[in-house]
C-alpha cells in the first residue's frame, strides 16, 4: 500500500482494535482505558506489529490527549480546584519530593552516575493526568472532592515535574541558568493562575459574542480556538499542551451547559482519545524486558515508582479520609507521556545509556497499564455522595 492507504488502514485497526477492547473490558467492569491500552500493546512492534507509531498518529494522538483533557475541564468548576487548593498542593509537593528521592537514592545505590539517577529521579516526578481523568469520568465521580484534589495535584505537579527538568537538563549542560529557570516557572505559574482567575470571567463576556455570531455551532468553534490557543501557550511556556486543555475546560466549565459544550465535544473526544491510549500501548516493547540484568532493575524502580506516589500523595490527602487518600495516592501514579518526555530528554543530551532509558520508558508505560484496574477497585460504583 501507498502512505495513504497505510495511515488509513492503521488508524482503522486503532481505532476498531480500542473500541472493540474497551467494550469487552466494560462487560468485566473494568476501566475501558485499560482495554485500548492492551489493544495498542497487541497492535503494536512487541506482539503483532500491525500498527507502527509515526508523526502522523503521534498528532492525532495529541489531539485525543488535549480533547480528553477540555472535556474534563468542562465538568470542572475553577471554584471547586480553588476550594481544595491547600490539599492539592501539599499533594503536589509531596508527589514530586518523595518519588525523586527514592528513584535517586535507588539508581546511586546500584552504582549508576550521578546525572541518570538524577534523571530517573526526574522521570518519577509528574503525573499523567489522561489516565487519571479518563478512569474518573467513566465512573462518574468527577465531582467529587478527591477527584479535584487530584486534577489540581496533576495540573500542580506537571508546573514542578517541568522546573525539575530543566534544572537536570541544565546539570546536564554544566551549570544552571537560574534567570531562564525562574522566567519559565513565573510563565508556567502565571498563565495557570491567570486561568483559573480570569477565565471564567472572560468566558461570560463571550455570551454576547456568540448570541451575534451567524456561524452554525458558533459557541463549539469559539470553545475549539479556547482550547487550542491555551493548548499552545501552555506548550510554549513549557508545560504540557494537555494542562492548557485542561485549564480551557475550567475558564468554560460555567458557561458549557448554557453553549450545550458537552454535547458538542462529547462526540468528537470519543473519536480521538482511543488514539491517544492505543499509542501509549503500542509503545510498549516486551522484547526489552529480557535484556541481562535489566527486568530487576525495571521491577524496582516501577514498586518505587508506585510507593511513592502513593505514600506521597495518600499521605499529603488524608484530610479527606483513608478511603479518599487511597484514591488519590493511587490516582496519582501514572507517568505516562511525562515520563516519556523526561526519558526523551535524557537520552537527547546523551545524559542517560539507552539501558537506563528502556527502564524509564518502561516504568512509564506500566504505571499507566496498572494504575487504571486499581484505581477502579478504589471507587465508588455507583458513585454515593461521599466525600464530595
Amino acid at each position: 500500500m501507498d502512505q495513504s492507504g497505510t495511515f488509513l488502514w492503521e488508524l482503522f485497526l486503532i481505532f476498531t482494535g480500542g473500541k472493540l477492547l474497551a467494550e469487552v473490558f466494560e462487560r468485566l467492569r473494568q476501566p475501558a482505558v485499560m482495554g485500548e491500552l492492551i489493544a495498542g500493546v497487541l497492535l503494536g512492534p512487541s506482539v503483532f506489529g500491525l500498527i507502527h507509531p509515526g508523526e502522523m498518529t503521534a498528532g492525532l494522538a495529541e489531539m485525543g490527549a488535549i480533547f480528553l483533557l477540555f472535556s474534563v475541564g468542562l465538568e470542572t468548576k475553577p471554584h471547586d480546584l480553588l476550594k481544595v487548593g491547600l490539599t492539592a498542593a501539599s499533594t503536589a509537593a509531596l508527589g514530586v519530593l518523595v518519588p525523586f528521592l527514592l528513584g535517586f537514592a535507588y539508581m546511586t545505590s546500584i552504582g549508576t552516575s550521578m546525572p541518570e539517577s538524577i534523571f530517573v529521579g526526574a522521570a518519577m516526578v509528574a503525573t499523567s493526568v489522561g489516565i487519571t481523568a479518563r478512569v474518573l469520568s467513566d465512573a462518574g465521580v468527577l465531582s467529587k472532592r478527591f477527584a479535584h484534589v487530584i486534577l489540581a495535584a496533576a495540573v500542580l505537579d506537571d508546573i514542578l515535574g517541568m522546573i525539575v527538568l530543566a534544572v537536570v537538563s541544565s546539570l546536564a549542560s554544566g551549570a544552571i541558568n537560574y534567570p531562564s529557570l525562574i522566567a519559565v516557572a513565573l510563565e508556567a505559574v502565571g498563565l495557570t493562575a491567570l486561568i483559573l482567575l480570569f477565565g471564567p470571567r472572560v468566558a461570560r463576556r463571550l455570551d454576547r459574542t456568540v448570541a451575534r455570531l451567524s456561524a452554525r455551532n458558533s459557541a463549539f468553534m469559539l470553545s475549539i480556538i479556547m482550547c487550542l490557543g491555551l493548548s499552545f501557550a501552555s506548550h510554549y511556556v513549557g508545560m504540557a499542551a494537555i494542562i492548557g486543555a485542561f485549564l480551557a475546560g475550567l475558564a468554560l466549565a460555567e458557561q458549557s451547559e448554557q453553549w450545550r459544550l458537552r454535547e458538542s465535544t462529547g462526540p468528537v473526544s470519543d473519536f480521538l482519545t482511543p488514539f491517544f491510549f492505543v499509542l501509549i500501548g503500542a509503545q510498549v516493547n516486551l522484547r526489552t524486558l529480557f535484556q541481562p540484568g535489566l527486568l530487576a532493575i525495571l521491577v524496582a524502580i516501577c514498586s518505587i515508582a508506585f510507593i511513592s506516589k502513593f505514600i506521597g500523595c495518600g499521605l499529603a490527602s488524608l484530610s479527606l479520609g483513608w478511603r479518599n487518600a487511597l484514591r488519590v495516592g493511587v490516582g496519582m501514579i501514572p507517568r505516562g507521556e511525562v515520563g516519556l518526555i523526561v526519558a526523551a530528554v535524557g537520552l537527547r543530551l546523551h545524559t542517560i545509556s539507552e539501558a537506563v532509558y528502556l527502564v524509564v520508558v518502561g516504568m512509564s508505560l506500566i504505571t499507566t497499564l496498572l494504575t487504571p484496574p486499581i484505581l477502579r477497585l478504589l471507587l465508588p460504583h455507583p458513585a454515593p455522595e461521599e466525600g464530595r
